[in-house]
Formats: structure tokens, sequence, C-alpha cells
């Protein structure tokens, strides 16, 4: 999920969710003449062929600036760098940020398309949310436990960094010896931070310093029986490689002393820099601590949810829907003839081991294998109900060891643009009793298809729409549209198995509940001990599984209320859709309706999909 928390974070965190064009940004200048015919053509353009131009440049600019983002979609332009996310560059993108601004408001909506008009309002509000977002630049967390630059770098060199040749090989190098530059930006970040008073908690700091050491153990950084993560990324990809041995091990000897004279340095002192503000940060959990923190908490809110509403409402609406699911869970229980209460239930649920694979190699092994059945048996029932499917393939992985122990249970990453790469639903799989048999079939729908891949994967397939609106961040719909198929599922047919259906109404239940624990935490000055007993006490979920996820919404306050708001939206729309058209209802339609511009904002999916029922009528 795309997160612009601040404009470092575009760099860091949403790097994945951004996209470019097939061609190579040209070097050079033009020539005088070709300056002036393009001054020329200009002059002639209409303003529909002016505002393509520049949502073209636009995109290229931003692209050129991002070798990282390249990489994720995969072109290897600038393959040998890393992203600059120093202090220097988020005031140059800021002012980027304001010059666009003025430049989109100049073009005359009267002379545009209905499509562009939607274009050009979806520019304007992403910059608009993104410079209110800088205001608070240095309130978002340069670091945290959950997703931060110490476990993007390995994740980053051995999921997205491919090494097809000699060059590729050596821009790994390159990358490796960027290591020093990127890190040290990101202790100036975490330095401002600490300037004005900006920390996550103290726990989250040993997580983050756990993680870190965990990249630098084994070999070459010190003497192992094991190959560090990276070392042994190096390695594999390289063993690969049609070379001769000789530039092989011309190549090792290189990536060796760049992993012991690059790496290993930048990682001892951004955890001696992590030690030291650990000693440094308030007491307690949610933003509330933070200075201006209330303000901050409602930019939060209102970037991930599209709307305007405050803490308290948000608080409201997660009690609401957390006793209607309790009470369809009742529901369930009788159906499988449970006698007790609705906490028992829970506790049956949590404990029983009929719902969890060994935490052994042959339980995990079976985890995914169904897994990926799952996804093939709803990938035959698609067609049904949607017109626009993808043409990049998804495969489903386990979350790597080195990362597995902080990442959150499940999540997704999208194709490259060439789909060379496929789009991939990962499972943590480090603790079994966290990943519950019966909560198998949402996860795997809501991770895969007909959930994100679908959706991001064709969100970037879209012909005839800008570059940027296929990556554009509107979390209310994207993880919106997750929740959603997790219903849509049992629509078409799906949870056959009652304690599936459960499952499904579990996941849903964590999504209601987050907005009682996230609001909790951040603007009622819940504790983490306090967050933590909530979830265990209304949902189903083991005692781990609501540790990290309340650790998850601590360091990325307000992401959590998106889900929830943005699947009610979605439903709403679908409902008052059926009201008006009846028999001309068409499922496949309101799919496509909600899909076919990419993601937008939950006011501006409300005018298209009545814009689209008027349209059947």
């Amino acid at each position: 999920m795309k997160i612009k928390t601040s404009l470092l974070s575009i760099s860091l965190v949403t790097l994945a969710l951004m996209g470019c064009s097939k061609q190579e940004p040209a070097a050079g200048t033009q020539s005088t003449e070709s300056t002036a015919e393009t001054a020329s053509a200009k002059s002639t353009q209409s303003e529909s062929e002016r505002l393509a131009d520049y949502f073209a440049t636009m995109f290229e600019s931003d692209l050129k600036r991002s070798p990282m983002t390249q990489s994720y979609l995969g072109f290897k332009w600038d393959y040998d760098k890393w992203d600059d996310v120093s202090e220097a560059r988020n005031e140059q993108e800021r002012q980027i940020l304001e010059q666009r601004l003025a430049d989109l408001n100049s073009f005359d909506e009267s002379q545009l398309d209905e499509k562009q008009k939607l274009s050009l309002q979806i520019a304007i509000v992403d910059i608009q949310r993104q410079l209110a977002n800088d205001e608070f630049r240095h309130h978002s967390y340069a670091m945290h436990q959950f997703r931060a630059v110490h476990t993007m770098i390995p994740s980053f060199l051995s999921n997205i960094h491919s090494v097809d040749t000699l060059a590729d090989a050596e821009a790994y190098i390159a990358r490796l010896q960027g290591v020093d530059t990127l890190v040290a930006q990101t202790i100036e970040q975490l330095r401002i931070r600490e300037k004005l008073g900006v920390f996550p908690p103290k726990w989250s700091y040993d997580q983050m310093i756990q993680a870190s050491q965990n990249v630098i153990s084994g070999n070459p950084f010190m003497e192992s029986a094991e190959d560090s993560t990276i070392w042994q990324d190096f390695q594999s990809k390289l063993d690969k490689l049609d070379i001769s041995n000789a530039e092989k091990s011309g190549l090792r000897a290189r990536a060796r002393q760049a992993l012991q004279d690059s790496v290993l340095p930048a990682y001892q002192a951004m955890i001696s820099e992590l030690e030291k503000q650990r000693e440094l940060t308030p007491p307690g959990d949610g933003v509330w601590r933070l200075p201006q923190g209330k303000d901050w908490y409602n930019n939060r809110l209102s970037w991930f949810t599209t709307t305007d509403m405050d803490a308290d409402q948000v608080h409201q609406i997660g009690l609401d829907n957390v006793e209607r699911i309790h009470e369809q869970m009742r529901n369930i229980m009788a159906q499988v003839k449970f006698d007790g209460s609705l906490a028992e239930f829970f506790e049956f649920m949590r404990s029983s081991q009929q719902f969890y694979y060994p935490n052994t190699t042959e339980g995990r092994q079976r985890y995914m294998a169904e897994a990926k059945a799952l996804i093939d048996q709803m990938e035959a029932k698609i067609p049904e109900y949607f017109g626009l499917t993808p043409k990049a393939r998804m495969v489903v992985r386990r979350v790597e060891e080195f990362r597995e122990k902080s990442a959150g249970k499940a999540f997704y990453q999208s194709p490259s643009k060439d789909g060379t790469r496929p789009g991939t639903y990962y499972a943590n799989l480090y603790n079994m009793k966290d990943m519950p048999t019966y909560q198998m079939e949402a996860l795997a729908y809501h991770e895969g298809i007909p959930g994100h891949h679908m959706q991001r994967a064709i969100a970037q397939e879209l012909e005839g729409i800008p570059e940027f609106q296929k990556y554009v961040s509107f979390t209310a719909y994207t993880e919106g549209w997750g929740l959603y198929t997790e219903e849509l599922a049992k629509d078409m047919g799906f949870y056959q198995d009652p304690y599936s259906d459960f499952g499904r109404l579990a996941m849903e239940l964590w999504r209601a509940c987050r907005l009682v624990v996230d609001t909790g935490i951040h603007a009622k000055k819940w504790s983490r001990e306090q967050a933590i007993a909530y979830l265990i006490e209304n949902t189903p979920n083991p005692e781990n599984d609501s540790v990290k996820a309340i650790e998850r919404y601590i360091a990325m306050p307000g992401q959590a209320t998106a889900y929830m708001v943005g699947k009610l939206k979605i439903m709403e729309l679908r409902e008052y859709a059926k009201q008006q058209l009846g028999e001309r209802f068409d499922i496949k339609g309101f799919h496509d309706e909600v899909l076919k511009d990419g993601p937008v904002p939950l006011n501006i999916l409300e005018r298209k999909i009545k814009s689209w029922v008027a349209s059947q009528i």
C-alpha cells in the first residue's frame, strides 16, 4: 500500500505502487531548432493535448528522480542507485508540488472531456493532500519496526534487484556501495525528529535494533556457519549468471568488500543511533504524546479515509460494526452447534489444534500449497463477476526469515510494469499459531484474487488514462476494495465450510476493531496493553497476532482505519446501484466501473457510481 506520510516516505514506503513509461529518458538537451519546433507545436495544441503532455512530463520527471521506483517496475535506467531521501530532496519535492498545483489549476476544464476532467481532479486532490502531509513532514517516523530502511535494503535487493546480466551484477555491487549514503540520510532524518521530540515508542527500538543486527549477521560480516541474507542472495544470483568463473570471482570479491566497507559500518551507525534515541523517547504509545499530535492524527485520518470524519466518529463506526459482526458470529455458533458464550467460542477457535498447522516445515508447506489452490479456484470464477481482468500473473510466497518476526501477517507486492515480475501475496508463517486455517480463504482473497492483485494489476494495465493515475494513493479505496472482496467471495459461492465463513467474519471484525483501537491509541490515550486487551477480548485472534497488530497501528497511525471505511462505502454504493437498477443491475458493470479509472477518493468513487447508474437507466 502506498503511504505518503511525508516526502521521505514517498521514497522508502510507496515505491512499489508507482509506475513509468516504457522508454528510457533521453539524455542531453534539445537543439535551438528543436526547441523552437516544440514551442510552435505547443502553441497549436488543444487544452486536452496540453494536459496530456503535462501529465506525461510530470510522471516522467517523478520517475527520473526515483531509481528505486524504476526498479520496482522492472526498468533498469539507474539500476546502480538508491533514492535520495535527504532533507534537501524533501524541500525540492515540496517546491515541485507547489508549482504543479499552480500549473494544474490553470487548465480550462470547460475544454476537457469527462475522463480528462476526472484525471485533473485526481491530480489536484493528490497534490493538495501531499502538501497537507508535508506540513507534518517530521511527524512521521523516519524509522519504525514495521517497515523502514533497515529491512527495506535486503528486501529490495532480494526481491526487486534481479541479476540477468553482468551489468546487473555491477549495479548490485554499486547499490551495496551506496548503502552508507542512504543510511546516513536516514540518520539525518532521525536526528531532525530528535530535535523536534518525535520518536516511536521505546519497545519499537528494540525490534528495529534486532532486525538490523539480523541483516549483518553471518558471512561476510562475521565468521559464521551461515551466510548473511544479502551475501546469500548475491551469490545465488551470481551463480546463475552466464559469465566466466574469473568474472564471477572478481564480482564476488567486490561484493564482499562492499558489504564490509559500506553495509556493515552503515548498519552499525544506524544501530548506534537507534540505541541512543531509545533512551530519549517519551512514555506512551499514541501520537498524542508528540508535539501537535492531535492535528497530526487528524491529518492521518483524512489521508487514509479520504473523508473529513474525526476520531470520535471513526471510533463509533468501529463500535457499531463490532456489535453487528458479533451477532453474525453467534449465527455461525448455532450452525456448528457450539454450546457456550461468544467469548468461549473465541477461545475454542484460538486453542483447538484442528485450526492450526504445525510450526514445522511440513506445516508451512501445507499452508502455502492450500493458499495457492484457493487462488486457483477463485481465478476460475472471476469471469462471471468481472469484465476487466489482469494480464499479470500472481504468486504466493512466504515472508523471508530475516523480516518475518516484525512483518505483518500478510501483504501484497505489485507486479512489474512489463509483467516479468508477478504480483506477490506474501504470507507470514513465522508462527503458525498466527495463521489459523479458518482465515486462510479470506486472507487469500484479500491479498490476491479478487483483492489487491485484481485492483492493482488492472490499474497498472489500464489504457487511456495518465500513468500517474494508475499509482496514486487513496488507501480507503485500495484497502476498502481488498476487504470488500472478502465478502464478495461469499456472494460468489465460497466459504462453504461454516468455520471458513466464521474466518471471513473474523477478518471483518478485525477491521472493525481497528477503528476502535487506532483511535483509542492515538486520540484517546489508550496504552499498547489496553489496545491489545481489547483485541483479545473482542476477536478470536491469537494473543501474538493482537500484539503485532497493535504495534503496527502504533507505528502507522490512521492507516488501519482505511479498510472498514472504504469497504462500507463500496457496499453502500453497490446496494444503491442494486436498488436503483433492479433487474438491470450488472455486477460485472459495477466492478468495472469501480476499477476502470484506478484509485480515487471515496467521494469521487460515489460520483462515478451514481453517474454509471444514471447511464444504465
